[in-house]
């Protein structure tokens, strides 16, 4: 597997300081995000895109993939149209700007029925959530497929997809080899055990993120660093190996330490190691 990390994880500043610092850190790969504003929104061209590119060329690291965090504002499976139309908008820049920035993969939010964490957010009628997220996956797969780019699912606290065998039906369901998952081991916590999901998936994982959570909060405060949490990383990675993932593996860690933000890096850089048997 190749250790990534994504540019959430970093206190603010430039990307090429974050390329930087996970190079010295020990990470192979950083995985940038597409914003509203920045170094890199919807509004990049494909030369500033491509000085990334060549920035992180430069730096020796590589890119794992594209994330974003727009999908919260904009879902694939909102009440208003227009929404939907902005959330498809979305998916389509990133295919292009993933391969400006010579990567194969991008996270997609797929949509959400409800979202605790976010105060007002809309509540969206189950089946109906379903159906206008396969209809838009399903019209944006040829386009990821023109691209040579894979559209990775993400299972987030959405009330959606909640089970491994709902996320392995609907990606069947999309038929495209460019539609797979993007596995958060993290995110399962709450409700499930990630090697289960792993198994159950296979080789639909395209992606993987790393984080760590403590059942007992609950919250969003009960994501902790990389072990010290209720994963059970063993069993994690021994169903890893069971299904033959070897591709990036990018901690997300949200948010850097207050004090001491670089070393926040550094430390989920070791923890990583051990995760992957590199110590």
């Amino acid at each position: 597997m190749k250790k990534s990390i994504n540019q959430w994880s970093f206190p603010s500043g430039r990307l090429e300081d974050h390329m930087k610092l996970a190079k010295d850190a020990g990470f192979e790969a950083i995985e940038p995000a597409i914003a509203e504003e920045g170094e890199l929104t919807l509004n990049s061209t494909r030369h500033e895109v491509s000085k990334i590119a060549q920035m992180a060329s430069r730096i020796g690291i590589e890119i794992s993939g594209l994330a974003t965090g727009l999908f919260w504002d904009h879902s694939l499976t909102s009440d208003d149209k227009k929404t939907r139309e902005k959330a498809k908008q979305i998916v389509a820049k990133m295919l292009e700007v993933a391969t400006w920035l010579g990567t194969d993969a991008i996270l997609v939010v797929p949509g959400t029925v409800g979202v605790d964490f976010i105060p007002g957010s809309e509540v969206v009628p189950y089946d109906v959530a379903y159906e206008r997220s396969m209809a838009a996956l399903k019209e944006l797969a040829p386009e990821a497929e023109r691209h040579r780019v894979c559209i990775a699912v993400e299972n987030v606290w959405n009330k959606f997809l909640l089970s491994p065998l709902e996320m392995r039906d609907f990606v069947d369901r999309i038929g495209s080899n460019y539609v797979g998952v993007y596995l958060d081991v993290g995110n399962v916590i709450l409700t499930g055990y990630p090697e289960q999901w792993i198994r159950i998936l296979g080789q639909r994982i395209k992606r993987v993120h790393f984080k760590d959570f403590k059942r007992s909060v609950g919250t969003l405060g009960g994501f902790v660093d990389l072990l010290a949490g209720d994963v059970n990383w063993p069993e994690v990675m021994a169903a890893f190996r069971e299904i033959g993932y070897d591709g990036f593996v990018a901690a997300e860690m949200i948010p850097p330490y207050a004090c001491y933000p670089e070393a926040s890096i550094y430390n989920t850089s070791k923890a990583m190691d051990y995760i992957l048997g590199r110590v």
